[in-house]
């Protein structure tokens, strides 16, 4: 499981660093990653406004079916909180779902 989490882990920071704006250390050996995204705040659909990690979670869950956990929970509130503790097949789609998400915002 080390050997197939370092591969996860390699993976998501490829795909989080193909995503403009986003910001992530790489992490020593948790199973998620915490990526500044503070670089969407202020930004809109022309429905909803991210103004903070927590608005930029629930419109990832509510427009991207993806789940995240806002980095206030964590003392980081410009960041947000993935897992990558799920098959790649998945972490693909839902990096993919993540990204088509925050290019709908301007």
């Amino acid at each position: 499981m080390v050997k197939e989490f370092t591969l996860r882990r390699k993976r998501v920071l490829e795909l989080v660093n193909d995503i403009p704006g986003m910001k992530c250390a790489e992490p020593d050996g948790a199973f998620y990653i915490f990526p500044d995204v503070s670089y969407y705040f202020g930004k809109t659909d022309g429905q909803t406004t991210i103004s903070n990690s927590n608005d930029l979670c629930m419109y990832l869950l509510n427009t991207s079916h993806v789940s995240s956990v806002m980095g206030d929970a964590f003392g980081e509130p410009k960041c947000v909180r993935f897992s990558f503790a799920n098959s790649m097949e998945k972490i693909e789609e839902g990096f993919k779902r993540i990204k088509a998400g925050l290019a709908r915002l301007y």
